[in-house]
């Protein structure tokens, strides 16, 4: 068993190098591909051979884990086109946007301070619709429009409201302990 450890995740698991994926298709890659890398397979071989074993299994979890999950897959994607997402660099946001932000944390720290579980709940759902459709956005725009910058701005938000939707998990883990 041999994997090249220069190419791509989208490579390494036969997939075409698009946002949209067959999650499926996936899942059975990996599994393939695990039990020929598992480690334990190749106890038996020299120190050399274990450690390109080790090698080849963790990049296969690494790629599996970055396929797996829209956000990661699509920060993957705008690297391998050689796009700087600006993370840490580029906070610019639309006001528009901003301003919807400090709406659902203004409402968020309301339900959480009044201890309103059901209401957080309910911020809850709605913000993972808001989520489902951004990723709608985001399939579109790296799929098929292929807008890069586009899409770059929609990962930055989804970042946005990850996060929002963390903070309303912790707010409801802490009301219901």
């Amino acid at each position: 068993m041999s994997i090249d450890l220069q190419q791509d995740y989208f490579a390494l698991f036969g997939l075409p190098r698009r946002y949209r994926l067959d999650e499926a298709a996936l899942e059975a890659v990996w599994h393939k591909l695990q039990a020929e890398v598992h480690p334990d397979r190749h106890a038996h071989l020299p120190d050399a051979d274990k450690r390109r074993a080790m090698q080849w299994a963790t990049r296969v979890n690494e790629g599996f884990r970055t396929l797996r999950k829209p956000l990661p897959r699509a920060q993957y994607l705008l690297e391998l086109a050689g796009v700087d997402t600006g993370l840490e660099t580029n906070t610019a946001m639309s006001p528009e946007f901003l301003m919807e932000q400090m709406e659902w944390r203004e409402a968020v720290e309301e339900a959480r301070v009044a201890a309103q579980v059901e209401e957080l709940e309910q911020l809850h759902h709605r913000l993972q619709q808001h989520a489902r459709e951004v990723l709608a956005e985001l399939e579109t725009t790296l799929d098929q429009a292929r807008d890069y910058p586009a899409a770059a701005d929609t990962v930055r938000r989804l970042m946005f409201i990850e996060k929002l939707q963390h903070e309303i998990d912790d707010a409801l883990e802490a009301l219901e302990s």
